[in-house]
């Protein structure tokens, strides 16, 4: 015998279809939460502006987890071996050279914020004070060494040689009439060389963890238009993963631009 249920049957057996549906979006989500967005960070100033932008991306529903890093040789590693889902802390010249050196698959998706390299000294006052035969310490990584250089030549005290790459080295030195004598150090290490040496090159970052006065700076990048932006990179193949446009939009919030405007005084410019 043919059973044919009834209009009450249906629309109870569909209610508990929607029922179950609903639960499992919120179970869904609730896993997602559990799993939240890793982000690998510097800590510093940087991290202060992330955090922010984690309280933003949290009001729209994107739970994010930052993930620190005292080496800036080690975000992209951890990010190819997927230990993190995305990084911000790199400019696209420092990712470039890491991609030739290592072979990373990486990809922008967005800038964050600008700050400019420069030079910094506890026995000097003026650029023009500047002796001949000083010791100067510089990164050791090639593309903030790169800046550096470019730097120093920019003002006229070392010359370049004219086949020298966009981001030079030490042996790109063609000329250094003034004699000084370059030491090479990790970037978290140049602020606490400051007491050793006649002058060093410090990361906008260090400077400002390491308690030193920004307005102290004796050379220093152009501030605007500066090719040294900072970025959020993810692995290649993940730049449309529907939260990392979320991340990017967080990371350019009005309370991310207010909190460089209120705590940095221009030391750390929106690059967005």
């Amino acid at each position: 015998m043919f059973f044919r249920p009834s209009r009450r049957a249906l629309l109870t057996s569909a209610v508990a279809l929607a029922f179950c549906s609903i639960i499992s979006l919120q179970t869904k989500a609730a896993s997602e939460n559990s799993n939240p967005l890793k982000v690998g960070i510097i800590p510093g100033p940087e991290k202060e502006l992330a955090v922010i932008a984690v309280d933003e991306a949290k009001k729209k529903g994107l739970a994010v987890k930052l993930v620190d890093f005292g080496d800036y040789n080690l975000p992209n590693e951890a990010l190819v071996g997927k230990d993190i889902d995305a990084n911000a802390f790199q400019h696209i010249p420092f990712m470039d050279a890491q991609v030739k050196a290592r072979g990373y698959k990486l990809s922008v998706i967005g800038k964050t914020w600008v700050e400019p390299l420069g030079f910094y000294s506890h026995k000097i006052k003026s650029i023009k004070e500047l002796p001949d035969g000083a010791t100067i310490a510089i990164q050791n990584d090639p593309s903030n060494q790169g800046r550096a250089l470019i730097l120093l030549a920019k003002e006229g005290l070392i010359k370049l040689s004219p086949n020298a790459p966009a981001l030079p080295s030490l042996s790109d030195i063609a000329e250094n009439p003034h004699h000084f004598k370059f030491i090479k150090l990790d970037a978290a290490q140049l602020a606490r060389s400051l007491d050793d040496v006649t002058m060093a090159s410090i990361n906008t970052n260090y400077v400002i963890s390491s308690g030193i006065d920004p307005k102290s700076v004796l050379l220093q990048e152009d501030r605007l238009h500066n090719p040294y932006a900072n970025v959020i990179v993810v692995r290649k193949g993940d730049e449309n993963r529907p939260e990392f446009k979320t991340l990017v939009e967080s990371f350019h919030s009005d309370a991310v631009k207010k909190a460089m405007e209120n705590k940095f005084h221009g030391a750390i410019l929106p690059a967005w």
